[in-house]
């Protein structure tokens, strides 16, 4: 039996229909059923039900954005860091194997090889670095696990959503029997606004970056098959293999869906982080019970990561993931405009909070 904390939220939802889809037996943990925040009712929790595997899928990821982290730290620091300590600290004890859903936005950047030697390129978004992503991508080189993380409290600058998750790393990683679990950026054919493709439909202005994405379901099921065929523990980058930039999804967005707008991108990097987002005014549209801002002069507050993660150690243990072309071409093709009911779809999180 596994033990699913954080089964509300956007990620935990996926692993309750995962599970739900292979017949496997778990309970999906909820803090309003049990705190498992508290160490010593979690402790006996499970003590008492003895749980095979312990997926933590629990964390705050700020709505509608990151940039929410910003102005709550303590709630952020509480959920991305405190908490993971909690759980880590239980499995050991109780002797209990766990995953730990972690992020690939602890890193920015690529690594490149000039002259023999391999150098780290934080910013992706050089016109130099473009042209060499355009016209041999062959040349760019993803981060490995074994790479200290770039876009942390270490090494700044960094948000504070990312800053956290690099923390939790250092704090959890060879305590007990765990998994470490890197996705990037989320995608699927839900419309869901934790999506990269609803938000690119969504926002007035696209911003243009190449980095590494995961197909949420694609995550969710590599995440699972490297418990069942009991893969070494450690840390896993668990991204669709490939890099694509910004522009390319959304030609594919135009390509397939046909959308009746006119995508606009920011003009560069000044304009997109120096717009002061507390005087613009930002408007708001609806969506159901939760939204979004959607000023067209709201440019980010924090810094963002835009990275390519090398998945050579997830494919070497037989667990495959799609292409990411592949698998962003299909989500399009089978988009649904509605969010589908599922497992625990009553018990949904908003997209954005502490996933519970």
């Amino acid at each position: 039996m596994i033990l699913l904390l954080g089964a509300s939220g956007y990620v935990g939802h996926a692993f309750a229909r995962e599970l739900h889809r292979r017949r496997s037996s778990f309970i999906p943990l909820t803090r309003t059923a049990l705190d498992y925040t508290n160490f010593d009712l979690l402790f006996d929790y499970v003590r008492k039900i003895r749980p095979e595997f312990i997926i933590n899928a629990a964390g705050y990821t700020g709505k509608p954005n990151v940039d929410a982290c910003e102005t709550t730290r303590e709630e952020t620091l509480f959920a991305n860091t405190l908490l993971p300590q909690t759980i880590a600290r239980v499995c050991m004890l109780t002797n209990t194997p766990w995953g730990h859903i972690s992020s690939g936005g602890i890193y920015t950047g690529a690594k490149i090889i000039d002259d023999g030697k391999m150098r780290v390129v934080r910013d992706l978004n050089q016109p130099e670095m473009r042209r060499l992503f355009e016209q041999s991508p062959e040349r760019l080189f993803g981060f490995t696990e074994w790479d200290e993380p770039n876009f942390s409290f270490r090494h700044a600058p960094c948000n504070f959503y990312s800053g956290t998750k690099a923390l939790t790393e250092e704090a959890v990683r060879g305590i007990g029997q765990s998994y470490i679990w890197r996705p990037g950026t989320p995608f699927g054919e839900h419309s869901e606004p934790r999506n990269i493709l609803w938000k690119l439909q969504h926002y007035p202005k696209v911003y243009d970056a190449i980095a590494s994405l995961s197909h949420l379901d694609d995550f969710v099921r590599a995440s699972l098959d490297l418990w069942e065929c009991r893969a070494p523990f450690g840390i896993y980058n668990m991204t669709n293999p490939g890099a694509i930039a910004t522009r390319q999804v959304i030609e594919m967005i135009q390509q397939i869906l046909k959308p009746a707008r006119r995508f606009e991108y920011w003009k560069d990097d000044e304009e997109f982080y120096s717009l002061d987002a507390e005087s613009r005014g930002p408007s708001i549209k609806p969506l159901g019970q939760d939204s979004i801002l959607l000023s067209d002069r709201l440019g980010a507050k924090s810094p963002r990561s835009h990275a390519i993660l090398d998945v050579s150690k997830l494919l070497a243990t037989g667990v495959k993931m799609r292409p990411v072309k592949e698998a962003l071409e299909n989500s399009l093709r089978n988009w649904r405009e509605e969010t589908p009911a599922g497992p625990l779809a009553n018990h949904a999180g908003s997209a954005g909070q502490i996933r519970k």
